[in-house]
């Protein structure tokens, strides 16, 4: 007997011969998502580029897992938060920039099963959203990684590869000693973790496409990692922003609509007008639901889903002002469906 996975429910019929088309059939009558960009810069509330802006070392970044408790970090309240919403999907950063993981990881020990935190968030995001049958999309940093020694360097790689210190950080591997193809097998091996070990997954959301789109794209092998994901779930979705190849299954553009060439697409933006994790400067300047509801429109007028995120707050919470205006958009959907 064939599970078909809790959020494509509805698709029953479809998906036993045509999982990937059952997915996208999904996905195109979603409409709306919750992102959500939680790690080691929420704890510091100024950027989730922070280690790149202000330069901070290696070694002095990583002393943060030490703080990283997430005592507040509450998946049931998350996947009801997007019930109540009216999202169908949840998205969250499971390994961002600074390469800090929100999963346990056989191929690193910076991760937050390791942190005070002691615990896997991805598992229990997963089993929150299988529950309630929502999606569960996982966006991890791929062209751009500030920790792994073999990720791309700023001596052959545009769009911001790595932070610009200097003198030049000593735990990167440069020169002869540099080999990208480590680093690939890294990130297949932690993908494979994500698609082996948290249940049926609605999507890989890849990011730091501007990265392998500075140079010769080829030498990063995405269609293999796309060909290999889509082999261990065939229902999965791959994304990669804008697209970085064109056989993506779906475009996830910031802020504004591209040309989709008949795939499906996303707008994802933010609730805060500079940032994507926990910008404490930027409290009282979130968008209100007159904004947010303006947002869903524009992005139904041109056959889009929007893929809404809020920074949560260094202890995992939901940031308030945040929860209290998407619950009031989302009783608006219940009350007049999704503006036209």
């Amino acid at each position: 007997m064939i599970n078909i996975p809790s959020y494509l429910a509805e698709y029953a019929e479809l998906y036993p011969q045509y999982p990937r088309e059952a997915a996208l059939e999904w996905f195109r009558s979603a409409r709306y998502g919750l992102f959500m960009h939680y790690g080691l810069y929420s704890l510091l509330g100024r950027h989730e580029w922070v280690q790149f802006r202000e330069q901070i070392p290696v070694a002095e970044y990583a002393k943060l897992m030490d703080d990283f408790t997430a005592e507040d970090f509450d998946a049931e309240y998350i996947a009801d938060f997007a019930v109540d919403c009216e999202m169908k999907y949840v998205n969250i950063t499971t390994r961002h920039h600074d390469s800090f993981c929100l999963f346990e990881s056989a191929c690193t020990d910076f991760h937050s099963a390791n942190a005070p935190c002691g615990r896997d968030l991805i598992g229990e995001l997963a089993a929150a959203c299988r529950s309630r049958g929502l999606g569960l999309c996982l966006y991890y940093s791929h062209g751009r990684d500030w920790k792994h020694p073999h990720a791309p360097n700023n001596d052959e790689w545009g769009g911001n590869a790595r932070p610009h210190y200097d003198p030049p950080e000593p735990s990167y591997k440069y020169g002869d000693e540099h080999d990208l193809s480590v680093y690939l097998d890294f990130m297949r091996a932690q993908i494979g973790e994500l698609l082996h070990n948290y249940g049926p997954i609605a999507a890989i959301w890849l990011d730091g496409i501007a990265v392998p789109a500075s140079g010769d794209r080829e030498k990063f092998h995405c269609q293999e990692l796309y060909d290999f994901i889509h082999a261990q779930q065939p229902q999965v979705l791959v994304s990669y922003k804008q697209g970085l190849l064109g056989t993506e299954d779906f475009v996830a553009p910031e802020h504004n609509a591209v040309d989709t060439s008949g795939r499906p697409g996303e707008i994802c933006t933010t609730m805060t007008p500079k940032s994507w994790g926990y910008l404490a400067e930027a409290r009282g300047q979130h968008l209100n639901a007159d904004q947010v509801w303006e947002k869903l429109r524009e992005a139904g007028r041109q056959e889009y889903n929007l893929l809404l995120n809020t920074g949560p707050l260094p202890d995992g919470s939901i940031d308030p002002e945040d929860d209290a205006v998407l619950r009031e958009v989302g009783a608006r959907i219940r009350g007049e469906g999704f503006p036209s």
